[in-house]
């Protein structure tokens, strides 16, 4: 069938114009341009739902790449990022003998130029893989002296009386242990190492360090923090123990250990005991934290190895940072300091306090187009409440006591930890529950979130946690690994509101485009009708 050639045409045309006009388009993109970072694999999996969360809600691409503190600190340096992650500040004096962190990649100095700007805090956990008769051990203890000398090399069974003394409930296996340690450049060890130098620097004398060293042949280094919590939940890691933030034992489906406080008390690094724990920190001038009243807190509710990361962000524009990517960066940083810190407890982490939104709040005013500092009435932080001041924190307020059982003595809970909440059957002579003041008890308390990820991924180590596999050398072969791939918390998805005025937009487009293929031709059809004989 011949079709006239002015249908076929006007038939293209409405079939383009219904397809841009019914196109999905990203909810209020409101023209934010791409932005990218690299750094910290500490901070990554609250880093990578947000980056899910702004790109639903905002139609905004973050994109960030988890190559460790150090490399991110450089890439800024670099210019070949937007921003950085990092869990320390730039080093004046790299422990590997670098030159100092105090330049541009072209020689001009970075004073000035940057912030520090804090994002979300954690603790940095104790993940292990260790079994007694064949039954898998979620409540391990240890105390700062035990884990300072595991990871110097100094304790190396696990049948050791030092670690026997701290777990009156378990008949400790006579095994070797192997230590996992970050092989890259990681804040995670930096801040670990820092721990141990504060408080036990007759044990750790090495100081701090982002590269830690291989101290004897039986430490396993690994690349990331998927790596070391890779190498510890396979089947060869039984019996090994690494440093991790607590986000990756939870997706993983493997324990923690407790760890001794001042105040006498094993603790988990729970959302709650992060909070309480940085209600010591101090907050230095430029934002970077000073931890020593966190490491010694005499609070029964605080985990010692409490901190929190900063995102490095430009204060001035360059080569690469324009003032409309600081607008994408600032609106970024704004959800995180506020909306995203909802979901920090169910991802493994501990909501920002008030006192740090507030001094990130002072840096967002500082970005290069930004829009502008953070409404305290409507941000949303569950930290705090509008008209709160800056020394409560509402997680920390309603934060439970350690129970009885936890206490440095002759008993100890029973009830497991991070992502492994199954109880440990009593080999021991001391073993008890802790009932309601339990920490997966606690957990619950924010109305399931922390819990339901907690039980979720104890199912993991029977499920989703099998799909990542990795060879002897903690190299991923195959599967998701599901410490990076599971997501926790499902992005925030914005309520269908029909068409709006991208639609609109569209369409009124459309129609002109239509006007203007078909009106020249009918107009120039009767001009020629007019026009007279010869």
């Amino acid at each position: 069938m011949n079709v006239p050639p002015r249908l076929s045409r006007l038939a293209a045309v409405l079939a383009v114009v219904s397809l841009v006009a019914l196109a999905p388009t990203p909810a209020q993109a409101d023209g934010y341009v791409p932005i990218s970072g690299s750094g910290s694999t500490w901070s990554q999996n609250a880093l990578d739902q947000w980056r899910k969360n702004v790109a639903s809600n905002y139609g905004m691409t973050v994109n960030y790449s988890g190559t460790g503190s150090s490399a991110g600190r450089t890439d800024f340096r670099n210019s070949t990022v937007d921003f950085a992650i990092s869990e320390i500040p730039f080093q004046e004096k790299p422990e590997d003998g670098s030159p100092p962190e105090t330049t541009f990649g072209d020689g001009t100095p970075l004073q000035g130029k940057f912030s520090y700007m804090p994002i979300v805090a954690g603790g940095t956990s104790l993940m292990y893989n260790l079994k007694i008769g064949g039954k898998r051990v979620t409540n391990l203890r240890l105390s700062g002296e035990v884990i300072a000398k595991i990871f110097s090399g100094q304790i190396s069974k696990w049948n050791d009386p030092a670690i026997a003394a701290d777990n009156p409930a378990l008949a400790m296996p006579d095994r070797p242990i192997t230590p996992v340690y970050r092989s890259d450049g990681s804040g995670t060890s930096a801040q670990f190492t820092l721990w141990m130098s504060k408080q036990y620097p007759s044990i750790w004398d090495r100081g701090m360090l982002s590269q830690f060293p291989q101290v004897n042949a039986s430490f396993k280094g690994q690349n990331g923090s998927l790596g070391v919590a890779g190498y510890v939940s396979q089947s060869y890691g039984e019996g090994a123990i690494t440093y991790v933030e607590y986000s990756y034992a939870m997706k993983s489906g493997f324990p923690v250990v407790k760890v001794l406080n001042k105040a006498g008390y094993y603790v988990e690094p729970t959302y709650q005991s992060v909070a309480v724990a940085l209600m010591s920190a101090g907050i230095n001038a430029d934002l970077t934290q000073n931890l020593d009243g966190v490491y010694n807190s005499t609070d029964p509710r605080t985990y010692p190895m409490s901190s929190y990361s900063y995102m490095i962000v430009p204060t001035q524009t360059n080569k690469l940072f324009t003032t409309e990517k600081g607008r994408t960066l600032s609106k970024f940083a704004n959800y995180m300091l506020c909306e995203g810190q909802q979901q920090a407890a169910a991802l493994g982490y501990s909501p920002l306090p008030m006192n740090l939104v507030q001094a990130g709040s002072k840096v967002l005013e500082t970005i290069p187009g930004t829009e502008g500092a953070v409404d305290f009435n409507t941000c949303n932080n569950p930290t705090f409440k509008p008209g709160d001041s800056p020394g409560n924190n509402q997680l920390a307020a309603t934060a439970p006591n350690p129970p009885d059982c936890d206490k440095q003595g002759p008993t100890q809970c029973v009830e497991g930890t991070g992502g492994a909440q199954e109880a440990t059957p009593a080999t021991g002579a001391g073993g008890a529950s802790g009932g309601a003041n339990s920490a997966d008890a606690a957990a619950g308390a924010a109305g399931g979130a922390a819990g339901a990820t907690a039980a979720s991924s104890a199912g993991a180590q029977t499920g989703s946690t099998a799909e990542a596999v990795y060879d002897a050398n903690g190299n991923l072969i195959s599967g998701g690994g599901g410490a990076v791939n599971a997501a926790v918390s499902s992005p925030f998805t914005l309520a269908e509101d029909g068409w709006s005025t991208p639609q609109f937009v569209m369409l009124a487009a459309g129609l002109l485009l239509v006007a203007a293929i078909l009106i020249p031709p009918m107009v120039l059809r009767r001009s020629r009708g007019r026009s007279p004989r010869a």
